[in-house]
């Protein structure tokens, strides 16, 4: 199942405030949490009670709260890779390993006596992973999870997240990444300017960096800065997670058979892809023989238009596609609706014969 996390950061906001979120957050259905013992410093009795008193709250509403540390911080606590304790007393369901160790380490941490979860950096495209699957781990208990990025301009390109999760994703490990909230104010480092995993991410509204991530084969994706608003808490949680769904708006004088296929239809993107369009061409199957009269059809076509072809187009009458870049009209195709300004950013990541609804709000 996939799911939907927050971000939690002890020291950096109080603990009413920590459990506030939480509460809210479960509220929305999120389920995971991710937390930071990387910029914490001092007392390790202290450290100890006040990550475990949020930790146990967020148990309470059945949240698996995963906790991110290096091996300085092991150094720091007295915490030992075979001897993981700490986690277990504070509650935790896992621990991420901001930087790993040799492999073995790794794959012997899987195997914990406290059924602890052992999550590994996802956003290094090196053979990691794949020395860890050499000793054999237990993969059931063996997660990734990408980085965030408080600087701008120094989070992932496309291409290395999408590297980095095929070597994760060949192995059937849950993956994890972040998205940003406009509305958060600080991470647990003092620079913010958002903090995301993919660069191209970082001014985008929430649901349409998650609508990406899942569209990606991302399994989680987590809320990185604190707090989301409960709005983007929302946005984010009413997303469908397993399909590609894109907002869009219709002309208004639309017959009904175009806007049944439009809305009723699930659409995929044939696999012998065109730079110009999105071609969805089931529905010339299954309407074939309606005269789809010529309604409405501009000179130009713009990107982001949704276009159904004409009868005059002849075995095409039916074909709903969907416009990449700006181009002329034959005379033939109608533009019976547009896609949403912000969503837009997402056509030129549909895969060949990726599946997708177009939705109406």
């Amino acid at each position: 199942m996939r799911e939907i996390g927050i971000s939690i950061y002890p020291f950096h906001g109080t603990i009413e405030e920590n459990k506030e979120y939480i509460k809210l957050a479960a509220k929305y259905g999120y389920t995971r949490i991710f937390t930071c013992l990387l910029s914490v410093q001092g007392d390790k009795e202290l450290i100890l009670k006040e990550f475990k008193e949020t930790i146990e709250y967020a148990n309470s509403f059945g949240m698996k709260v995963i906790v991110d540390v290096a091996p300085n911080i092991f150094n720091d606590l007295e915490i030992s890779y075979d001897d993981l304790r700490f986690f277990h007393d504070i509650g935790a369901y896992g621990v991420r390993l901001d930087v790993g160790f040799t492999g073995n380490e790794e794959s012997l941490m899987t195997f914990n006596k406290y059924d602890l979860a052992i999550e590994i950096n996802m956003s290094n495209n090196t053979n990691y992973v794949d020395t860890i699957m050499d000793f054999i781990p237990n993969t059931d208990k063996l997660l990734g999870c990408h980085n965030f990025y408080p600087h701008r301009y120094t989070g992932l390109s496309r291409e290395q997240f999408r590297n980095c999760t095929k070597r994760f994703k060949r192995y059937s490990l849950t993956t994890a990444a972040f998205v940003n909230a406009k509305s958060g104010t600080f991470g647990p480092w003092p620079v913010d300017d958002g903090l995301c995993t993919l660069e191209e991410h970082r001014d985008l509204a929430i649901e349409i960096q998650g609508r990406d991530l899942f569209s990606e084969g991302i399994d989680c994706v987590i809320i990185s800065n604190c707090f989301a608003s409960e709005e983007e808490l929302s946005s984010l949680a009413n997303i469908n997670r397993s399909l590609l769904e894109l907002e869009v708006n219709l002309e208004n004088n639309i017959p009904t058979i175009e806007k049944k296929i439009v809305l009723d239809e699930l659409h995929f993107n044939r696999g012998d892809i065109s730079e110009y369009v999105i071609r969805s061409t089931q529905p010339r199957v299954k309407y074939k023989g309606l005269e789809f009269k010529l309604f409405n059809s501009p000179e130009v076509i713009k990107k982001g238009d949704i276009l159904i072809e004409s009868s005059l187009y002849g075995h095409y009458a039916g074909e709903m596609q969907i416009a990449l870049k700006d181009m002329k009209n034959s005379g033939k195709t109608n533009v019976v609706g547009k896609i949403k300004e912000e969503y837009i950013y997402l056509l030129d990541r549909i895969k060949p014969w990726q599946k997708f609804k177009l939705i109406e709000k």
